[in-house]
């Protein structure tokens, strides 16, 4: 219901009419500013220990870390592509992300989602094929373009969404805040950066 301060409601008809713009200024699905600049300067936040960690290890920057593991390089690309394609899921646009069927995904929101959020961390798991890159960002200069490039567009889209929605639909988890999935996100980055050489 339009706060006490909204401009005095119509009748028409007999009927109780709110002016739209009194409807929208009070709409619930509306996300707190300052909620969403908190999980997009934590996003914003772990990229930038990513970076620095990519700086770091330029050394061995396309060399794995161990036999059937990632380089630097491609540990990058994974989130920058991650960054990216949530991205995507704001805008509701096509994501390379694994689909699962429906049923299936209030089980992957409890045992996999929700857990991350509750806990901090990732279980070990391999990702679907589309988000494991055969190669990354040539030097630790083309990194930090491509995650910082990731990253801004999904400050955008976040944003926009959080005008007309507080959650977004997820092809593996169904429909979550959309603040939770920002932190999701945020946790992911931090998983992957613990994982660069140079800070094992």
């Amino acid at each position: 219901m339009p706060s006490r301060s909204s401009s005095p409601p119509l009748c028409v008809n007999g009927a109780i009419r709110y002016r739209r713009r009194d409807v929208l200024a009070s709409a619930p699905w509306e996300v707190p500013m300052a909620d969403v600049s908190a999980v997009l300067a934590a996003n914003r936040e772990a990229v930038s220990d990513l970076i620095a960690a990519s700086d770091r290890c330029s050394a061995c920057w396309t060399a794995p870390r161990a036999p059937g593991k990632w380089s630097p390089s491609q540990i990058v690309e994974h989130v920058a592509r991650s960054i990216e394609e949530s991205a995507n899921m704001m805008a509701g646009a096509p994501t390379k992300f694994v689909t699962l069927p429906f049923f299936v995904r209030p089980l992957a929101r409890t045992l996999l989602f929700k857990r991350v959020l509750r806990t901090g961390g990732f279980p070990k798991a391999k990702t679907n094929k589309a988000m494991n890159p055969a190669s990354g960002p040539a030097t630790t200069s083309e990194a930090r373009t491509r995650l910082e490039g990731a990253l801004a567009r999904f400050d955008r889209e976040l944003r926009a969404r959080a005008q007309s929605s507080d959650s977004v639909t997820s092809s593996a988890f169904g429909t979550v805040p959309l603040t939770d999935y920002a932190r999701f996100i945020e946790i992911h980055t931090r998983h992957h950066t613990r994982q660069m050489p140079a800070v094992v």
